[in-house]
């Protein structure tokens, strides 16, 4: 248990990124959190109340993980002050907010939160298994800093399919200056996070062993230019999504009357 939670420093050497291992692990992740979404979200589709109670139990898991990795990585690293680089301000990690959102509070909060979630969660879930090259590339793929993060990326990941099957979304227009105002509260605390702490929030400073990599080396690193770009890809990804979602509705309305 000690090497597993590092207590002692990894004894064990990384798989490696994109090794079988990583693979396989993060796999099995995805395929179990898939099959969940799936049955959960069909069983649920016609009772909003039981959606509500789902959303509520990955709140309280994911955020439950997460408080715990940090209390490890305090102890390990003699760190009282661990969380300040752990705070939820990745893209992924701002799912630890805004699911409890979407689970317990109301109103057009409740549904730019829910589609906040629906729109990330996926994307999130994807990017920070398969392509979480850092991780992978420098601890071993059955430790806490891999398995926690696995766990927290597929929870965010089931909650956004598990939204978009139960049809607890609604993706209407009146929430999109909402769901931009979380992005951009986010993305500007993770970017002062940045200059305070020397922390990557966001990606907004460098790729760090992710596909970001390809954008920081395509403009050089710049420090104004990158850090817009990503925003920027942020931005372009929410309306890509929500004039996909609108086509896809528009179309079953069509077939339907």
């Amino acid at each position: 248990m000690r090497e597993f939670l590092g207590l002692d420093g990894y004894q064990r050497p990384a798989e490696g990124y994109f090794s079988w291992q990583h693979l396989t692990f993060v796999t099995g992740l995805i395929v179990i959190m898939t099959i969940l979404a799936v049955f959960l979200g069909r069983r649920d589709r016609r009772n909003p109340a039981h959606n509500n109670q789902v959303l509520k139990w990955a709140a309280i898991l994911i955020d439950g993980l997460e408080i715990f990795k940090i209390v490890i990585f305090s102890i390990r690293g003699n760190d009282p002050w661990a969380f300040l680089h752990n705070l939820p301000l990745f893209l992924c990690s701002i799912q630890l907010i805004t699911i409890p959102l979407a689970a317990f509070s109301t109103g057009r909060l409740r549904e730019a939160a829910l589609d906040f979630v629906c729109i990330f969660g996926l994307l999130g879930a994807v990017l920070g298994t398969y392509f979480a090259g850092n991780n992978y590339g420098t601890y071993p793929v059955m430790s806490v800093d891999n398995v926690v993060s696995g766990l927290t990326h597929c929870i965010s990941g089931f909650c956004s399919l598990y939204i978009l099957i139960s049809g607890m979304g609604s993706m209407a227009k009146r929430d999109l200056p909402v769901t931009f105002g979380i992005l951009g509260f986010f993305c500007v605390a993770a970017y002062i996070a940045n200059i305070i702490d020397d922390c990557n929030y966001m990606f907004l400073s460098r790729g760090d062993g992710t596909p970001y990599d390809i954008l920081f080396n395509l403009v050089g690193g710049h420090p104004v230019v990158y850090p817009v770009s990503v925003v920027a890809l942020f931005v372009i990804y929410i309306l890509a999504y929500y004039q996909i979602h609108w086509l896809c509705t528009r179309k079953k309305q069509t077939v339907a009357n």
